[in-house]
């Protein structure tokens, strides 16, 4: 039923007419799930991929922390370049790109052509991601925001709950190459469907801030080298540069923005107090995840001694829950106030999260699995309300910058949360525990700047 009605065109909707939206929808449902299959296979097969490639657990974490990290670098500059290439070209160059790159990922035989290859993996993801959200925008009515996005979550659950167990069934059969090979051929399909059901667009003829484009990428960049150095022991200037490097990179890209004739990202955006807010909320609660989803396959695999397949078991509770709940939330938030419906979802969050850090090895499945559940639910009423509030709070003129803000704050949060979570493995007081910890800190910051945003977004809803 609630799939039906996306499809179901009404008297005055904007976007595309019912049955176009239907395969648009499935081009971009592809897209996402071919990378969030990535982001769940890689992390499952962390552990493995370390004994196998001969380098420390800590190391093995940038296979996942690199790909997020220059997906976070470069959304924003993708977004703003989308307005000159075209959402159509530049999605199907960055699914394009990603296949060739996973095939280079399979290909790879050291440690150091792996990370170049997600690199490269990394640059494909965020042509395609940085303008997703701004994709349902254009594809579905204002009518159907909610619920669009409410489907994008179930995919993402979707591949999520696969990702693992998916990546633990293959190296049960196989050998870690076969992890990335599986992107090929669903790229390939995704690249088809793409070229004949995407819509097309003029460029626009303005200009584009290479300058702010660069400083972004420094700036973004900057403090998780900051912190993955620390982690490794460094000290002095070595650690630090990076960071002061980030910081001046951050003064001068909001000093740049202020000026483009073609800015990046308009600053005007965040004068919205929804808009800033929910982007600050969505980067907290995303940091907590990026920690969860490495920290807990390393717990479930080196602490409690699972293997592959069965740590992929443990996990699958929580994606789970969010694939039932997360469609749900986002039909509310078409109805009522979003903001209402995700601070409820912080709340369950943060009782699973808390729950989680108090495990300990001997913990049995039930006990591990009632707490995955309560993550995946609340995680499943944040995320589509947030994301909703966060799009719909500015103009269509906006949505792609929006766009970007939000798969910058996503995937920049994730990459922080994976090095907070190779700092902990690094560091030899601290352990996955501690990890889990810093974790339920960041939904709590999270969650008081949620509850206090309430009687704001009823106001100017």
């Amino acid at each position: 039923m609630l799939i039906r009605r996306l499809f179901v065109t009404r008297p005055g909707d904007e976007g595309l007419p019912g049955p176009q939206r239907r395969h648009a929808m499935l081009v971009m449902v592809l897209g996402t799930l071919m990378s969030v299959l990535d982001n769940g296979i890689v992390n499952i097969a962390l552990p493995t991929l370390a004994s196998e490639l001969a380098v420390s657990e800590s190391r093995a974490v940038w296979i996942t922390n690199i790909y997020q990290l220059v997906c976070a670098a470069l959304l924003l500059g993708f977004a703003a370049l989308s307005r000159l290439v075209g959402r159509r070209r530049l999605y199907l160059g960055g699914l394009a790109l990603f296949v060739v790159a996973s095939l280079c990922c399979a290909l790879s035989r050291s440690f150091e052509w792996l990370v170049a290859s997600r690199m490269l993996q990394g640059v494909g993801a965020a042509a395609m991601l940085s303008i997703g959200p701004s994709m349902y925008r254009l594809i579905f009515p204002s009518r159907l925001l909610g619920s669009a996005i409410g489907m994008g979550a179930l995919v993402v659950a979707f591949g999520i709950a696969f990702g693992p167990s998916l990546g633990g069934i293959i190296l049960h059969f196989a050998s870690w190459p076969w992890l990335f090979a599986i992107n090929v051929p669903l790229g390939l399909l995704a690249l088809v469907l793409g070229l004949r059901a995407l819509p097309g667009e003029p460029a626009q003829s303005h200009g584009f801030d290479w300058t702010g484009a660069v400083l972004s990428v420094v700036m973004l960049s900057g403090f998780v080298f900051s912190l993955d150095h620390i982690g490794h022991g460094a000290r002095g200037m070595s650690a630090w540069l990076p960071l002061l490097i980030s910081t001046l990179c951050l003064v001068l890209f909001v000093w740049r923005q202020r000026r483009a004739a073609a800015p990046l990202v308009p600053l005007g955006m965040f004068r919205q107090a929804r808009f800033s807010i929910a982007a600050t909320v969505s980067l907290l609660a995303f940091v907590a995840q990026g920690i969860a989803f490495v920290g807990l396959p390393f717990m479930f695999q080196t602490v409690m001694g699972a293997s592959p397949l069965e740590a992929a078991l443990l996990f699958t509770p929580w994606p789970m829950a969010l694939m039932l709940v997360g469609p749900l939330s986002g039909r509310l938030a078409d109805r009522f106030n979003p903001t209402l419906i995700s601070s409820l979802g912080l709340m369950i969050f943060l009782l699973g999260m808390s729950s989680l850090a108090t495990l300990t090895a001997d913990a049995d499945a039930l006990a591990i699995g009632w707490r995955a559940v309560l993550c995946g639910v609340g995680y499943g009423l944040f995320q589509a309300p947030n994301n909703r509030e966060m799009i719909g709070s500015v103009t269509l003129a906006h949505s792609a910058n929006a766009s970007g803000v939000l798969a910058s704050v996503r995937t920049f949060g994730q990459a922080l949360g994976t090095a907070s979570v190779g700092l902990m493995l690094a560091l030899p007081a601290a352990s996955l525990t501690h990890a889990l910890w810093l974790g339920c800190v960041s939904v709590v910051a999270a969650l008081a700047l949620s509850v206090w945003r309430i009687p704001l977004a009823r106001v100017r809803a």
